[in-house]
């Protein structure tokens, strides 16, 4: 019974977001899909910022990502950087306008007034809740958490306050520890 309710309401919650967001983004000339990898390219660290990055994030083929990510750089909301030790390798960044975007249209309006109307309790409880069902659910369909790194098992901080990646044995900043990394593990 549990689990059906629970449906009822992420289905509805989701419709709900999706109509805003085609919303959204016909407002900023962007497709659905587009301001979701634009939005993932925002919050992800620089180990995970690559095409191949956002298509695993956001469960689509590699032709699809392709083609957003066109969209998306010739909008001027991304820019590719080539990567200096792997030549094959490109690095997505989010331009100043696409930041700016993605202020405007995230979190939704919607979203926005919900929240306004909630107290700071009630807040809490419905991210703490939203945390544990998305987290069974990984842990349910064995897929990636894309967690925030400072929280992965293979962080270590360091006492200059950034901190050090055991798996990719690479150093990380501040900023790098507060974002999402598609090598995350819980």
């Amino acid at each position: 019974m549990n689990a059906l309710l629970i449906h009822e309401y992420l289905e509805r919650l989701s419709n709900l977001f999706r109509s805003e967001e085609r919303k959204g983004g016909v407002e900023f000339g962007l497709q659905p899909v587009q301001l979701e990898a634009l939005h993932y390219l925002a919050i992800c660290n620089r180990y995970s910022d690559t095409p191949q990055a956002v298509a695993e994030y956001l469960g689509l083929t590699k032709g699809t990502v392709s083609q957003t990510l066109l969209v998306l750089e010739a909008k001027g909301l991304i820019t590719k950087i080539g990567d200096l030790e792997d030549k094959r390798m490109v690095h997505l960044k989010v331009t100043p306008t696409g930041r700016r975007l993605l202020n405007e249209a995230i979190p939704a309006p919607l979203l926005r007034l919900a929240c306004a109307r909630l107290t700071e309790e009630e807040r809490t409880q419905v991210v703490a809740g939203l945390k544990v069902l998305l987290m069974a659910c990984q842990a349910a369909n064995q897929n990636k958490t894309f967690g925030v790194c400072h929280t992965c098992r293979h962080h270590m901080r360091e006492a200059a306050g950034g901190g050090f990646c055991g798996l990719l044995q690479q150093p990380l900043t501040f900023e790098d520890a507060l974002m999402i990394c598609r090598e995350h593990a819980a």
